[in-house]
């Protein structure tokens, strides 16, 4: 992988974990300012279920955050772009779906294969 297209996805990893603490500022605004009054249950349950989908989605993003940061660490070290498993390659077209990708699409799907094969024993 050239400089430049290690320039090209360090800006993009960059500015989507910029785009999902944004997010998670808005969710932190949000719960900082709704409280959950309503008078019904019914409203009330509702509420709390909408904000529980929110906060396991923030959860996931966080993980996602350290993934993003895990690239980006690869790209200091310049192992961005190389399968972990074999080392080949990985497609730009993969990365450009996926920045945060370690592994070629035939080593994930080997992976996820073996997965589960391990999972149905």
């Amino acid at each position: 992988m050239n400089t430049r297209q290690q320039a090209y996805f360090r800006t993009k990893l960059l500015q989507w974990k910029e785009a999902i603490l944004r997010e998670a500022q808005g969710t932190l605004s949000l719960l900082q300012e709704d409280s959950l009054r309503e008078a019904d249950l019914t409203d009330r349950a509702s509420s709390e279920t909408d904000w529980s989908i929110e906060l396991r989605t923030r959860d996931r993003q966080r993980k996602l955050i350290s993934k993003i940061d895990a690239a980006l660490r690869r790209i200091d070290d310049g192992e961005y772009g190389y399968c972990e498993v074999s080392g080949e390659p990985i497609s730009l077209g993969r990365l450009e779906a996926r920045p945060i990708a370690t592994m070629t699409v035939e080593a994930q799907e080997r992976h996820e294969r073996n997965e589960k094969v391990s999972r149905e024993e």
